[in-house]
């Protein structure tokens, strides 16, 4: 009787010992925007992330040869560059192994001086100022083409394809915002077109009419917007207001998104809207369009740009732990530097600063409503 309680025990004591090791939680942390007017980005963001953990654990993830169990760990920094820095203190403190965000380049660049200093890799697939790469941080590392290209992409096809002469330029006055109006400013003026009037505003404002009745005086072919489309969708309205029905509207990827569709409210001026993303369209993505079926049939109709590209990264970090056989950051973002890892939204691999190797980007067009890619 004695031997068989032993035996008993030592069978609970090895089950639990298994459980255990069964249960090694890998800590992936995420940040965006989940509040606030851009929290519509913000979700759509969290939820690539989540579909590719809930994916890895469905399918069973094992490094350095235990089995572990991958968790979000999800943050709102509400677009703002103090929550920003918040939650990625909050995700050090938390022994996050690795961080998918930010989504804007004001909270992101602040944040990434956080996670260098505390050593942990930080993917983006959303914030495109250049300047987030500039501190050759080993830590920081982004997956979509950046302002530079983004900015002169669409300089070029507003001087080279549709021939416009004149421009008038408008920031938000964020680094995002500010940054991709910069480069087209530069870029346009390279080609010879003259920037007529500049202007400013905020990531909070709606009003707009002061701003476009100064603007409409100067009588440009087009305006650029820096800026994202909760300040976009208003914007058009107010321009069909004015009358400024056959001026071109310029944006990067902050306004590049289905939503404003809806925050334009039906203005026609939406259909002079040409923006662009970072990346190839979801047709032209190596794994786009089936990623999408599966993305609308797990969060239907909520995606919006950039959630391929957390998914991707999401699936980036794990993959350089497995191939270094470790979570320790230490460990393995020697192995994400050398990554050459074939993702949903293209094949990835890194610059030495931390950008990706070939970025692509695609111009967009709404035809009925509807955002159609121009390439």
């Amino acid at each position: 009787m004695q031997l068989k309680l032993k035996l008993t025990v030592a069978a609970a004591i090895a089950a639990v010992a298994g459980l255990a090791t069964a249960q090694e939680v890998v800590k992936i942390g995420h940040v965006a925007p989940i509040s606030g007017a851009q929290a519509h980005y913000g979700k759509d963001n969290e939820n690539g992330a989540r579909m590719a953990i809930e994916e890895m654990n469905a399918q069973g993830v094992v490094i350095g040869g235990k089995k572990v169990k991958l968790e979000l760990l999800a943050e709102d920094d509400a677009a703002d560059p103090k929550q920003g820095t918040a939650a990625a203190q909050k995700l050090c403190d938390a022994h996050a192994a690795g961080v998918v965000g930010h989504l804007n380049s004001g909270t992101t660049i602040p944040a990434s001086k956080i996670y260098n200093d505390c050593g942990i890799p930080h993917v983006t697939g959303a914030a495109t100022n250049p300047n987030l790469t500039r501190p050759g941080y080993k830590t920081t590392f982004r997956i979509i083409a950046n302002d530079n290209a983004l900015g002169a992409g669409l300089a070029v096809y507003a001087a080279d394809t549709l021939k416009l002469k004149t421009v008038a330029v408008v920031d938000d006055r964020t680094a995002y915002g500010q940054g991709v109006a910069n480069v087209f400013k530069r870029v346009a003026a390279e080609k010879g077109m003259k920037v007529v009037d500049e202007q400013f505003t905020t990531d909070k404002a709606t009003d707009f009419m002061a701003i476009l009745t100064a603007i409409k005086a100067k009588n440009p072919d087009a305006i650029f917007f820096g800026g994202m489309d909760p300040q976009a969708g208003p914007m058009l309205r107010q321009m069909e207001q004015l009358g400024m029905t056959n001026v071109k509207y310029f944006g990067g990827d902050g306004v590049c998104t289905t939503e404003i569709a809806k925050l334009a409210g039906g203005a026609k001026t939406l259909s002079n809207v040409v923006c662009a993303e970072g990346g190839s369209s979801l047709a032209k993505m190596p794994g786009g369009m089936a990623w999408k079926a599966k993305y609308d049939a797990r969060f239907p109709g909520q995606f919006q740009i950039y959630s391929p590209y957390t998914y991707d990264a999401t699936m980036l970090l794990v993959d350089a732990m497995k191939r270094a056989g470790s979570w320790d950051p230490k460990v393995y973002i020697p192995e994400l530097q050398k990554s050459n890892y074939k993702g949903v939204t293209a094949n990835i691999a890194f610059e030495p600063n931390g950008e990706l190797k070939n970025p692509a980007i695609t111009l967009y067009e709404y035809k009925d409503g509807k955002k159609t890619p121009l390439n």
